[in-house]
Parts: C-alpha cells; sequence; structure tokens
C-alpha cells in the first residue's frame, strides 16, 4: 500500500488496489454512527423488532453505516482525492447483521481526463468498481467517480466511456429480504407519487472528521484543511447522504431498509458548521411482498453559517441523491 497513495496517472484500467483490513461491525460501531447521523431507522435500534420482522437474534445493521464502511475502504484508492462526483448503481443485495465482518475490493474500471483548468494542476476522473461482502456472501457493489491530481505535469490521455445510469431497477426489487414479516412496522404511510415532503427539521453537520475516522475514509481533504481547495476542510460527502438518510427516516413512517441508490450526485461542497435542509420526492412506487418499493428523490440544501444565530437565507443545492427503499 502506498503511503503517500495513488494520483491519477499511477491509475489504469483493470488496476486492483490493495485490500483493506474487514471491519467487524459491532454494536459499538453502530451506536457512534447513529450518535453521528441521528438515523433512527427503526430495525437499527431495537433487538425485539428486527427479531419480530427478520426472525434475526441480531439487530440489523443500518445499511446507510454499511454504505460509508464500503466507501471508507475503497479510498485505498483516492488518499489525494480532489472531491467525489457521483455513486451510482448502488445495490445492497442483502441485510446485514451486527457481528458481521465487511471486506471490500475496488478496482479501476474507466479513467477520463478532466479539462485543463488554468492554474490548477492537471488531474483526471476514475471510475472504480467497488463490492463489499461478508462471511454470509456478497452485500453490495456500485460504482463512483473520484476527481484526482496527476503526480506528474502531464495527463495520460484517457477518453473512456464511463456508460450511464442504469435504468433497470430490478435488481433493486431482487434485493427486498424475503420471508420478512413488515407487520410490526404499521400500516403503508400514504405517499403520492409526486409529492414533495419537506422535512420541517433542518440538520447541522458535526463531527464529520468522527464519521471519516469510523468509517476508516483515507481522504487527506476530509482530514487536513491544508489539502483541501477550499479555505477549511471538504466535508465527506456521504455526511451529507447519512444526514439525508436520517430525514427521510423521519417522514417515512414503515421504512424497513434501504435497498441502494439509484444515483448519488454531490452538486456543491459541504462544510463543517453548514445547517442542511431535505426535500423529499416520492418518483414511483413498485408493490412486492409485505409492501413496496418507493423509488425516491432526496435534494439537500446547505445554509452557511455567518456568526452567531445566522445563516444564509437561500440554501445552496448540495446533493442529489435518488434511493430505492423497501417500505410497509
Amino acid at each position: 500500500m502506498r503511503a503517500d497513495g495513488y494520483f491519477y496517472d499511477d491509475l489504469e484500467p483493470g488496476l486492483a488496489f490493495p485490500v483493506p483490513t474487514a471491519v467487524t461491525i459491532d454494536a459499538g460501531l453502530a451506536a457512534t454512527y447513529r450518535a453521528i447521523a441521528g438515523d433512527a431507522l427503526p430495525l437499527s435500534l431495537s433487538t425485539p423488532l428486527t427479531l419480530a420482522v427478520t426472525g434475526s437474534e441480531r439487530r440489523l445493521v443500518n445499511p446507510a453505516l454499511v454504505m460509508h464502511l464500503s466507501i471508507g475502504a475503497s479510498t485505498v484508492a483516492t488518499r489525494n482525492v480532489v472531491a467525489n462526483l457521483f455513486y451510482r448503481n448502488v445495490v445492497l443485495h442483502r441485510p446485514v447483521f451486527e457481528g458481521e465482518t465487511l471486506t471490500t475490493t475496488t478496482s479501476v474500471a474507466a479513467m477520463s481526463d478532466a479539462r485543463p483548468k488554468p492554474g490548477t494542476a492537471p488531474r483526471g476522473k476514475a471510475l472504480l468498481s467497488i463490492a463489499s461482502a461478508s462471511e454470509a456472501g456478497p452485500v453490495l457493489d456500485y460504482e463512483r467517480c473520484p476527481l484526482l491530481p496527476c503526480r506528474g505535469t502531464e495527463l495520460p490521455g484517457r477518453t473512456d466511456d464511463f456508460g450511464d445510469v442504469a435504468t433497470d431497477r430490478d435488481r433493486f426489487l431482487a434485493a427486498v429480504p424475503e420471508g420478512w414479516n413488515t407487520e410490526p412496522l404499521g400500516p403503508p404511510d400514504p405517499w403520492t407519487t409526486g409529492e414533495t415532503r419537506t422535512d420541517p427539521l433542518r440538520d447541522a453537520v458535526d463531527s464529520a472528521t468522527g464519521l471519516v475516522r469510523l468509517t476508516n475514509n483515507l481522504a487527506a481533504v476530509h482530514r487536513d484543511a491544508d489539502r483541501s481547495p477550499y479555505d477549511t476542510r471538504l466535508v465527506y460527502g456521504g455526511h451529507a447522504v447519512a444526514l439525508a438518510q436520517a430525514s427521510l427516516v423521519r417522514i417515512l413512517s414503515g421504512f424497513v431498509t434501504l435497498l441502494g441508490w439509484v444515483e448519488c450526485n454531490h452538486v456543491g461542497p459541504v462544510f463543517e458548521g453548514d445547517t442542511l435542509q431535505f426535500a423529499h420526492t416520492l418518483e414511483s412506487s413498485e408493490a412486492v411482498a409485505g409492501g413496496r418499493v418507493l423509488f425516491i428523490r432526496t435534494t439537500v440544501d446547505a445554509h452557511r453559517d455567518r456568526g452567531p444565530g445566522t445563516s444564509e437565507t437561500e440554501g445552496r443545492p448540495v446533493l442529489d441523491w435518488r434511493s430505492a427503499i423497501y417500505a410497509t
């Protein structure tokens, strides 16, 4: 493993990165994540409820935590990242329960040189293919696209096609857990297709380095202000997603579990101390055994603090996230 990390011109399609130490997800890890994200996903809170719904005597691990641990492991490739541009085609193939150990592999799928920017060192985009599994089998797979600087002064001349977001939603439907009894989670929430729900509770971004360390995220830009393209540390983009899912849990009753992310675009930077506002729109739903799969688009605006008791009146867009949710 390189102590100084990888740069864009160190990469080539097909390169597989060293596999970091696997992580056993215990109750302490889950509790610390809840303290940072405030995500009250019912099955991750209650052992009796998990037993009643899933038949497992071990609590469900919040799938958001599983995802962030996987992303953290994938930063073996991106210590020098400038920013992460998007995630897509994230499918959680099965639920994870406390006590399982997560192993993550990362490889380069494609590369594309970034357009030269005056006064900026050459850099490029890498499409990474990431998969995580536990001793019980495959857990999730997805793609993400970091923007990385070059080690040298010349771009390698890559123009690979990155493809598109997958339009086949059957992968998410196939990820619905079988045999779960969702009745203890209550009746269906009557959410109409096309309806937008704005969460009345905004949320502050804090403990940003705590989430980075908890998930073994090695990206220097999230730890060291001197490595940031801004005048302060750049908050890990998944932190905004973590708070967005916590908001979705608040406004959607009967939330069973997360099945995946159709796509996730970071459209603006987030900084420690920002106050985030969340709006969730139901794009479509599919009936499945025991409930529904909801496809939801979540947009997040950041309000910058300008001193004690003040913040910007108009929020700045920072996140456009489309998720697939299993609900009653």
